[in-house]
C-alpha cells in the first residue's frame, strides 16, 4: 500500500494524487497541515532521503523565516524541531510504498517505482 503525506491544497500533491488515481494505485493520504507529523516519522523519512532534502527552501513559508531562523536549520535535529512545528516547510508530497521514500512528485520515478 502506498502512503501519501502532504498537504490537500498543494498544487504537487495534487499532481501525485491524480496520477496515482489515473493510474488505479490505491493509497492512504494523511494531511500534514492537518495531522502533523512526529519526529519518528520525521527520522525515518530523513533516514531514506537526508533531512536536508526534507526542508522545502523554495516554499512560502520557508521565505517567511527570518535569515537568521533560517540559519539554524544546519542539523537534523534543528530541522526536525522546525518541520514538526512548520509542516508547510515540509517538501511535498512524502511518498513510502515498501521501503522507498520519495519527495516531490516525478511522473517518471512514480512510473517506475508503482507501475
Amino acid at each position: 500500500m502506498v502512503s501519501v503525506y502532504g498537504i490537500k491544497n498543494c498544487s504537487t500533491v495534487k499532481k501525485a494524487l491524480d496520477w496515482l488515481d489515473n493510474n488505479g494505485v490505491e493509497y492512504t493520504f494523511l494531511d500534514f497541515k492537518k495531522e502533523g507529523v512526529d519526529r519518528d516519522k520525521l527520522s525515518y523519512w530523513a533516514e531514506k532521503v537526508g533531512w536536508d532534502k526534507l526542508v522545502n527552501r523554495k516554499g512560502t513559508t520557508w521565505r517567511k523565516l527570518s535569515p537568521d531562523e533560517q540559519l539554524l536549520v544546519d542539523n537534523a535535529g534543528a530541522a526536525f524541531a522546525l518541520l514538526s512545528q512548520q509542516t508547510s516547510i515540509i517538501k511535498r508530497p512524502v511518498l513510502e510504498y515498501q521501503d522507498e521514500v520519495l519527495l516531490g512528485f516525478d511522473e517518471e520515478v512514480y512510473t517506475e517505482l508503482l507501475k
